[in-house]
């Protein structure tokens, strides 16, 4: 497991994360900081979600969670990755100008309140939409469906360049960055182009090539 310790006075910050789970976009922007942190590992395969001390922790039982320096925990993706890029202005994660912020946490819900569960929830565990098994494959192709729609709705709405919003790289890319990998890399469903191509941009970010690398994920 990566230590380090992320330093503000004498307290430190941690990241709860799983390997390859929705967190993977948050670890991104850690990275991206450059401040140091701790990194937990929660192991949601083995259900170390549901385990009293993670319940102490985030009670909904699912990463990404932060703890801060004064101690207290945030949760959900989009409050952690705002609370981040907006504490630490030097990043230029976060984007200046209400509408870009607006069109920032556009981005980020629509990735993480719509792709996020309605297209690889489904995929991922079939059998919390359905109590028939033998439906669990129509779920599957139905999360599919839904997140090829997801991709396709962001490549139109497409505002910026290399980056997805015009003021360009944001913590928005960082989570388009977590669905993009998981249709790609877990899945190996087709995306657009574009989609694709700012995939590959991501990759060469050295913050994502030492977050893969901490997760113990191929590159």
């Amino acid at each position: 497991m990566f230590v380090a310790a992320i330093l503000w006075g004498n307290d430190t910050m941690k990241l709860y994360y799983s390997p390859g789970a929705c967190s993977l976009g948050i670890h991104v922007i850690l990275e991206e900081i450059g401040q140091p942190y701790e990194a937990v590992l929660v192991a949601l395969k083995d259900g170390a979600q549901h385990k009293p001390e993670f319940q102490a922790v985030n009670p909904k039982a699912k990463v990404p969670a932060l703890q801060r320096p004064d101690g207290s925990v945030l949760t959900e993706w989009p409050a952690i990755a705002f609370y981040l890029a907006a504490s630490n202005p030097q990043a230029g994660l976060w984007p200046e100008g209400v509408e870009a912020q607006a069109r920032c946490l556009e981005a980020m819900d629509y990735i993480c309140g719509t792709i996020h569960p309605q297209g690889f929830t489904r995929q991922f565990r079939a059998a919390n939409f359905t109590p028939t098994e033998a439906d669990q494959p129509k779920v599957i192709e139905q999360g599919k469906a839904l997140a090829s729609k997801g991709f396709e709705t962001l490549d139109k709405l497409w505002a910026g360049q290399d980056w997805l919003l015009p003021g360009g790289y944001s913590v928005a890319d960082a989570a388009l960055f977590f669905v993009s990998f998981w249709a790609i890399r877990r899945v190996g469903m087709p995306v657009p182009p574009r989609i694709t191509a700012h995939f590959e941009r991501m990759l060469a970010r050295p913050a994502v090539q030492r977050t893969l690398a901490t997760e113990g994920l191929s590159a």
